[in-house]
């Protein structure tokens, strides 16, 4: 049964020793002001937002107590299920992350979906301090004909699938079970997600195998017929969204050969003086693939390669085409575009010319999106964010937000760390201003009893850590560093629930 009111619940239960709620007398020894009370934060995610926000919070604060809110039972967001598997060094953040949940001063609160288990002004009546770093769970809809045929997914969900994403396995309610049947597969973007994906579709199945990719799709992957993959973006050369690092992987994967049209290129060198240094690094390596001549050993390495994928610049999709039964999808229709403007300012506008591009497969990956939360938190539906001034909601006081729900899903996790710092920040400025409610807040007690009366039973880091133990242990076998548990209720049943 949930306690008749918080107050209550604190003064009846909580050690003496805390300040009473507003409203009792105290003596002046027993006054205590905000910054000498603990602050009671809870974060919303376990993201690297969440984690880095709660890192610096717990760093520059010394009596600060965090609860971080997850919705899945496992943390750590898209490092676990978005970080592509074969980038492990990039997981290596995670081992940061472990330490600050081992703190005495944050826990770790999975299976609570806050907006459904608990709303965001519970928690905002528990905390002094809520901060929203949920990030961006949905894909931007392409918005053309065709988009709904079977064949067609977004990168996001693919992303999803092969990395262990609870709700893309294929028992699951949003079954993702790509067909990779097909020759060929068309990525709509041109950023890292796109080159991740195309990467991993066309990784010899066998260079995956010590990776913590989920053996489900291991074993698709190891069944797939896709020799080609196109990527597909809307304007030229210059204005591609991937790094130079993922480009560089594209380029030496093995047993594959790249296909760039050297017209794309046609008085690029002399364009690219005057961009910044890192943007002409990656424009100039795509100038030599695309129009110097290989050395001996990479023209060998070429000729033998049995894949093929490729840049497809000025190319925005318009239609996806069915098959002649209408049951899957059998290409894309794309109109040929050309550049106005210049600078950030550069637009791609249709030249009234179209293209076919037959193909098995589509994927979408053309940006991340966020949801609102819950009715009482802002939301700007067209920018995807939570309106807020450095991490502060707009006319939300005690309300604050990190991460791509903050900014838009766009940089890396070293982005998402500096975002996250500049949000925990600004709250602990408001903290020492005076700013934040000055009377105690009971924090977590509150909402596991309002959790308790609705019959959520949250996960905390410790049983994590039991499922991260039987998942290293599944994994010893084939000599991966895990073999990741993929259904929750498996996961519930191994922690005796």
């Amino acid at each position: 049964m949930a306690p008749r009111c918080w107050r209550w619940w604190y003064w009846t239960a909580w050690p003496r020793t805390r300040p009473p709620p507003a409203g009792c007398t105290l003596s002046v020894r027993q006054q205590f002001s905000t910054q000498e009370q603990t602050p009671q934060i809870c974060v919303v995610g376990s993201g690297p937002a969440g984690f880095y926000t709660a890192q610096h919070l717990l760093k520059h604060h010394p009596r600060a107590h965090v609860d971080i809110f997850e919705k899945q039972l496992v943390p750590f967001g898209l490092v676990r299920f978005g970080v592509a598997p074969d980038h492990p060094e990039v997981k290596n953040v995670i081992n940061t992350f472990t330490q600050t949940a081992h703190s005495d001063r944050c826990a770790f609160h999975g299976n609570v979906v806050v907006g459904r288990d608990v709303t965001v002004p519970e928690l905002r009546e528990a905390y002094h301090a809520v901060v929203l770093s949920y990030g961006a769970e949905d894909h931007q809809a392409l918005g053309i004909p065709g988009e709904e045929l079977p064949g067609v997914f977004s990168a996001r969900a693919f992303v999803g699938w092969y990395n262990g994403l609870p709700e893309n396995r294929e028992a699951s309610p949003l079954q993702l079970a790509p067909d990779l049947s097909c020759d060929t597969a068309v990525i709509l973007g041109q950023g890292n997600v796109a080159l991740d994906v195309a990467r991993i579709l066309l990784t010899p199945p066998e260079h995956l195998e010590k990776t913590d990719i989920t053996e489900a799709a291991l074993g698709v992957l190891r069944q797939s017929r896709v020799k080609t993959v196109w990527i597909v973006g809307r304007r030229g050369p210059l204005q591609v969204a991937f790094t130079i690092k993922e480009l560089r992987e594209m380029i030496q994967l093995p047993g594959t050969r790249p296909i760039l049209d050297p017209a794309d290129f046609l008085g690029l060198q002399d364009r690219i003086k005057e961009v910044p240094r890192p943007r002409k690094r990656l424009t100039e390596l795509l100038l030599r693939t695309a129009t110097e001549k290989p050395g001996a050993e990479e023209a060998a390495r070429q000729a033998s390669a049995s894949r093929t994928w490729g840049l497809r610049f000025f190319r925005s999709p318009q239609q996806v085409l069915p098959s002649p039964d209408g049951r899957q999808v059998a290409g894309i229709r794309l109109a040929v575009t050309r550049l106005e403007g210049v600078g950030d300012t550069t637009r791609a506008v249709p030249t009234g010319d179209v293209e076919d591009l037959p193909c098995g497969l589509v994927l979408s990956s053309v940006g991340y999106k966020s949801r609102p939360i819950d009715h009482s938190v802002p939301f700007d539906p067209k920018l995807g964010v939570i309106p807020n001034m450095e991490g502060r909601v707009v006319d939300v006081p005690g309300l604050y937000c990190s991460g791509w729900v903050k900014r838009g899903p766009t940089g890396v996790i070293a982005t998402t760390m500096t975002d996250s710092f500049l949000t925990g920040q600004m709250l602990l400025q408001d903290l020492k201003a005076g700013l934040l409610p000055s009377g105690p807040r009971p924090g977590y007690v509150a909402i596991e009893a309002l959790l308790s009366s609705r019959g959520v039973r949250p996960v905390s880091f410790s049983d994590w850590e039991k499922l991260d133990a039987e998942e290293v242990s599944r994994g010893q076998g084939t000599g991966k560093p895990r073999e990741k548990l993929l259904d929750p209720q498996e996961m519930l049943r191994l922690l005796g629930r």
